[in-house]
């Protein structure tokens, strides 16, 4: 029996029933640019920038099913140029300053920018006021850096069983909470133990005393691309399977 598969770029890629076109084609090697999927949690698709083509329309790679047959558009000049204003936008709407960043390098809206080409932010800034909450003894929360992805909320809520995070406000006024009383990460439960700790694709959630630890330069994305590391991973994993079957 011949296995499903959709057609990505024209490259034919398999499935298995259950996964999404994100799941096949980061199983495939092939990079789709996202930022609030992680593979722990189930899809929400927030961030809209694993948007592709399917069967010509757009749709969210991260939430929608892989089908037998499906032709899928992901990595076309158009569909990156919306996504490089999707980053923009991200850019100026918090307060993301690189160079003096300690999660420079390391950080998933960075190097999304880097692979996508965004040269600049091309919108005005707005500059919000998001003061920054030192209270805990471990952690370090900086909202300035927050793109409202939901991971910490997700981790915190469905692994961590704490319910530490949420967003509150509509629209443009929407922003990242710390549900205790007082506001304040000190007053919760919260440990860098917790996955919720791990899973932030910028630099909201910092732990105290070991920032700049690894130099410029030799951090995650300044060693290799974020496009490239989907393909390592994948190679990775069929040389793996490659050598269980031996």
């Amino acid at each position: 029996m011949t296995q499903a598969s959709i057609l990505l770029d024209g490259l034919p890629i398999p499935f298995v029933a259950g996964q999404t076109i994100m799941d096949a084609a980061t199983a495939a090697g092939i990079f789709i640019p996202h930022l609030c999927h992680h593979p722990d949690f189930k899809p929400q698709g927030s961030c809209k920038l694993c948007t592709v083509k399917a069967n010509g329309r757009h749709v969210s790679a991260c939430f929608t099913p892989a089908r037998d047959g499906m032709e899928v558009e992901n990595n076309t000049p158009d569909l990156n140029d919306k996504r490089r204003t999707l980053l923009q936008m991200l850019f100026v709407e918090g307060n993301h300053f690189c160079p003096s960043c300690e999660k420079s390098g390391n950080c998933m809206l960075q190097a999304l920018a880097y692979e996508l080409e965004m040269l600049s932010p091309h919108f005005d800034q707005f500059y919000p006021d998001r003061p920054v909450d030192a209270s805990h003894p471990e952690v370090l929360l900086d909202f300035n850096r927050c793109i409202l992805c939901e991971l910490c909320v997700r981790a915190s809520r469905d692994v961590d069983g704490k319910s530490v995070f949420a967003l509150s406000g509509r629209g443009i006024g929407k922003h990242l909470i710390v549900n205790a009383e007082s506001g304040r990460l000190a007053d919760t439960n919260f440990s860098w133990a917790d996955k919720a700790a791990q899973v932030c694709p910028v630099g909201v959630i910092l732990r105290k005393r070991v920032g700049f630890a690894v130099p410029i330069g030799k951090r995650r994305y300044d060693v290799e691309p974020i496009g490239m590391q989907v393909e390592r991973m994948a190679a990775r994993s069929a040389g793996e399977e490659g050598m269980d079957g031996d």
